[in-house]
């Protein structure tokens, strides 16, 4: 048994964010400034993207692309339920209704079959790439336009994800990045919002910063002026210099960090898929995965415990672990609000049930892959039917 403690997520910092990050400290301009617009220049060119807005959260983007969507109250907006808060909540800040629409057994993404009888009316979509393996984009952006509904990814754990050789990033009206400490570029908060429209964009970014007037984040420098506009009522969303130091050293790796994942996700499939108590993760070769999350889930018909049983199993051995995601119509407000029961999703609620996430990140050596596998296998052997 392992005798330290392996986390579930650990970013990837060396000397080239300490470099990045002392080169600001040193200029004297931390908040919004060069580095920001140097990231977002960096960032939309690596996922194909023509305007990328750098914002402080995945959650702030969902919520720009919405209202530069022009999403109002009373509006219906279509989405998943299996994902995280961020993603609904964002609906509710315009007090407009989420619209659940179930999910596909194999991939856990949006199922477009189920789609159209949904987006009667609607705004907008919002589709997720759960942990990084592409949603049916194609599908889903042409039944939405056929009714008038914007597209807003959520690739939140969709870097560097490719749809075919596509990259995700540019192929619907908005696309919107986290840069959490978990995730494959982390700067601990932050996020993008990127599209190919540049009215769009020009709302988005106005409306990250209070809603002044254009280039108001350089008024204190020798080109700027104190002048300012405010032309609506915006919100306070910018990124910061120091943040977007963090983001260019990581995207500079962030093939390389990808490439480590996509090693230890072949090493876990080597190592468990003999086993008949698990089925390992969707995968489909046509597709780039990016391997935000390793998704197991568990056979529990072949096995004498439950999920949280087995995360327990894990942790009592020092592996960590979690689960993606706990549905969001099974949650207390949605429930309340909505009248939700947790049948009202059957596939959601059914592979919730029974998924488990294992740790999968770029800093992980062979051993610490050894081990979880070991712990795997043990509990497994240990419980079975």
């Amino acid at each position: 048994m392992r005798s330290t403690w392996l986390p579930f997520a650990l970013p990837e910092i060396d000397d080239d964010e300490l470099r990045e990050v002392t080169q600001v400290l040193a200029s004297g301009w931390i908040t919004t400034g060069p580095k920001v617009k140097e990231f977002e220049a960096r960032f939309a060119a690596y996922v194909g993207a023509t305007h990328a807005v750098a914002v402080n959260s995945c959650t702030a983007a969902l919520h720009l692309a919405l209202e530069a969507a022009g999403v109002r109250r009373g509006d219906r907006v279509v989405t998943t339920p299996y994902t995280f808060a961020a993603t609904a909540e964002v609906i509710r800040y315009f007090q407009a209704t989420p619209v659940f629409v179930d999910v596909e057994p194999n991939t856990l993404n949006l199922d477009p079959l189920k789609l159209e009888a949904a987006l009667d009316g609607a705004r907008a979509v919002i589709p997720v790439h759960l942990a990084g393996f592409p949603c049916r984009i194609d599908d889903i952006r042409s039944v939405a336009h056929r009714h008038g509904a914007t597209v807003i990814e959520d690739a939140a754990e969709a870097l560097p994800t490719r749809v075919g050789k596509r990259m995700v990033g540019a192929l619907s009206d908005f696309t919107c990045f986290s840069f959490y400490a978990t995730k494959s570029v982390a700067t601990g908060e932050g996020g993008m919002v990127c599209t190919e429209d540049a009215g769009r964009a020009e709302r988005c970014r106005l409306m990250s910063l209070h809603g002044i007037s254009r280039d108001a984040w350089k008024r204190y420098r020798a080109d700027g002026s104190w002048c300012y506009e405010i032309v609506a009522p915006g919100y306070k969303y910018n990124m910061t210099d120091l943040a977007a130091a963090l983001g260019l050293a990581q995207l500079r790796k962030v093939d390389r960090m990808w490439a480590r994942r996509v090693e230890i996700a072949r090493l876990y499939d080597d190592a468990l898929g003999e086993l008949l108590e698990l089925e390992l993760p969707h995968r489909d070769l046509a597709h780039q995965h990016a391997w935000q999350l390793y998704m197991l889930r568990l056979r529990l018909d072949r096995l004498r415990i439950d999920r949280a049983e087995f995360v327990d199993e894990l942790k009592r051995r020092n592996i960590g672990a979690s689960v993606h995601f706990i549905p969001l119509h099974i949650h207390p407000y949605y429930r309340e609000t909505y009248g939700y029961a947790p049948e009202d999703f059957p596939v959601a609620y059914r592979e919730f049930m029974r998924e488990v996430s294992l740790p999968i990140y770029s800093r992980m050596t062979d051993a610490d892959v050894a081990d979880v596998v070991g712990a795997v296998r043990a509990i497994v052997a240990e419980h079975a039917a």
